[in-house]
């Protein structure tokens, strides 16, 4: 029995941690909907969210010429390049376009 003992372990029990740690790995690397659905809602709200700081900068902008905001001084399309990119990936993940 102490002879068969590392046979039983090494083809036994080692493709058994290995195969257990596979699918482990798997099922975890996988989003869910729900995940999905609130990325899409939390990107969505960041969208609405840049929007509304560039009116609220713009607005302040206009009526205190002084004001000079980090965000203004850049130029706006350079800014929301990484929103439209998203934009660009979630069209063509849904299967539509832009």
């Amino acid at each position: 029995m102490e002879d068969a003992l590392p046979f039983i372990i090494i083809f036994l029990g080692l493709p058994w941690i290995i195969f257990h740690y596979i699918t482990k790995w798997k099922t975890a690397a996988t989003i869910t909907g729900d995940d999905e659905q609130l990325l899409d809602e939390l990107y969505h709200l960041a969208k609405r969210l840049d929007d509304r700081m560039d009116t609220v900068e713009r607005l302040v902008a206009s009526d205190n010429p002084e004001f000079n905001s980090a965000r203004l001084i850049h130029d706006r399309e350079t800014d929301n390049q990484p929103l439209r990119e998203l934009d660009r990936l979630l069209a063509e993940k849904k299967g539509t376009r832009p």
